[in-house]
């Protein structure tokens, strides 16, 4: 899997979570740049790319990341 394929897929997931279509995320992309991104939807959001890509993620690993490229680098390493 190709990173632009992960972002197009989490790009999708946030728009449906977060019910923003406007959703355009970045490697920078944090949960300050996004309004209604906050601990709870975090939760949401989670789960689905959890979903959406078969794996599990650590509590670690989430707490780690300080933005959405963190992330993505997360997912490549798993799929």
């Amino acid at each position: 899997m190709q990173e632009q394929e992960i972002y197009s897929a989490l790009n999708e997931i946030f728009r449906d979570v977060l019910d923003e279509e406007s959703i355009t995320l970045l490697p920078d992309t944090t949960a300050d740049d996004i309004e209604d991104w906050n601990s709870l939807s975090h939760i949401q959001l989670v789960s689905e790319i959890e979903k959406h890509f078969n794996i599990r993620f650590s509590s670690r690993e989430i707490m780690m990341w300080r933005n959405v490229g963190e992330m993505v680098q997360t997912i490549l390493s798993r799929v």
